[in-house]
């Protein structure tokens, strides 16, 4: 596909007055649809990994200190967080597991305070790495509080995108390292699109610390890739958005579960619920969860680098095309050539250089965010605070954290 001009990010002069642009669409329209914050920092990412990368460069030899010395220590890691954070750990899973040769378990914030006994251990010590975006919402506060009080010993690595957080300024009981993502990660409308983004590439690098120069090439890849989703299928994602679809359900294999968890999520909360969403792995599917996939609903299919695993993502989508009739077929991926049925195909690249799929991970989740972004805006709604009845929030509001022992209330945020 050709690329359209003006549709990322652009600006144009007119009797010397300078009009930007975010997503095709001028900043005047978008502060009067309250949705400017969004289309930034949905537009913003690609700039927003370059920084991280550099970042992470940077401080390459302290962080691999750090981690050599918890590896040493500890036969567990632990990738957690709460919401859309507890998805970048399930993108992670099998990389830190292949990295670090250590048993992996990614389990949310939610279910470490309501269960803490069922995942740490006052006989072993364990690694917990922590994602949040601001780091101030009860539940990832109390996961490190827990995680300290039932361990023998925890090592913290926290990775957040708010200098200012609770999580960031952790007093811990053992040893802890903090990672603070570029400010821009910090998003400020109420969707997550650059911290999820930002949190995950944060999570690979880790991953690849010990020899992180390997990747650097493929991060430029990375950032082009983003930078070309952005321009090139605004456009086409608009109108997309404007079918009156109430349904729609991603898939994605292995790493791209958590893709198609976080972009289900995505246009689900930016639509405020209208547009109800659906994820499940492509084999998932089958036992049941087909059956939601009626006339008026878009199917996303994320499509798998791995020769192997796409056999089982080509059979899927084949049976769909026979069995079903959604309103729309997507298709993203990376060098795709296939005979499956789709009204769209979002390729990457057609090259043979393939990136590891939790490296496309990272860039796959923005046609959702993209599709949720135009399908708010075509339902009257405002991108940067969907929520007509304030249901959500930016940080999740309400929780308690109760004492496990006594039952008191113990913490509770004001956010």
């Amino acid at each position: 596909m050709a690329p359209f001009n003006n549709i990322g990010t652009s600006c144009t002069t007119e009797k010397n007055h300078i009009r930007m642009k975010y997503l095709g669409i001028e900043t005047v329209e978008l502060n009067s649809g309250n949705g400017l914050n969004t289309a930034m920092e949905i537009s913003g990412q690609p700039a927003l990994w370059k920084k991280v990368f550099n970042q992470f460069s940077a401080r390459q030899h302290e962080i691999a200190s750090y981690l050599e010395d918890c590896l040493r220590n500890v036969d567990k890691i632990i990738l957690s967080g709460s919401g859309t954070s507890s998805y970048v750990g399930l993108a992670l899973e099998g990389l830190f597991f292949r990295s670090f040769a250590k048993n992996v378990s990614v389990v949310s914030g939610t279910d470490i305070v309501t269960h803490p006994e069922n995942y740490f251990s006052d006989k072993k010590p364990v690694l917990l790495v922590s994602f949040a975006r601001s780091g101030n919402s009860p539940e990832s506060l109390a996961t490190v509080e827990l995680a300290d009080r039932f361990s023998s010993k925890c090592y913290h690595l926290i990775i957040t995108c708010n200098v200012n957080g609770a999580l960031a300024n952790y007093e811990a009981k053992h040893s802890k390292f903090v990672i603070v993502l570029p400010p821009e990660s910090n998003d400020k409308a109420l969707a997550m699109t650059g911290s999820y983004t930002g949190m995950l590439l944060s999570g690979i690098l880790v991953a690849y610390i010990f020899d992180l120069k390997i990747k650097e090439s493929q991060v430029e890849t990375l950032c082009k890739y983003g930078e070309m989703v952005i321009s090139d299928y605004a456009i086409v994602l608009k109108k997309i958005a404007e079918k009156d679809f109430k349904r729609a359900v991603f898939l994605g294999s292995g790493p791209f579960f958590s893709s198609a968890m976080e972009s289900h999520l995505k246009l689900q909360e930016l639509t405020d619920g209208n547009v109800v969403c659906k994820c499940d792995s492509f084999l998932g599917l089958r036992h049941g969860p087909k059956v939601v996939i009626h006339e008026d609903t878009l199917v996303v299919y994320l499509f798998s680098n791995h020769e192997h695993v796409y056999q089982y993502e080509r059979d899927l989508a084949k049976a769909i095309e026979r069995e079903h009739n959604p309103i729309g077929l997507i298709g993203v991926g990376q060098n795709l050539c296939t005979d499956v049925k789709m009204d769209l195909i979002i390729n990457f690249s057609d090259s043979q250089n393939k990136l590891c799929d939790e490296l496309l991970a990272v860039c796959n989740v923005l046609p959702a965010q993209m599709l949720g972004f135009f399908k708010s805006l075509a339902l009257g709604l405002m991108p940067d605070s969907p929520s007509k009845n304030h249901v959500i929030s930016r940080v999740v509001t309400g929780v308690k954290i109760y004492d496990y022992v006594s039952g008191a209330v113990k913490v509770h945020h004001k956010n």
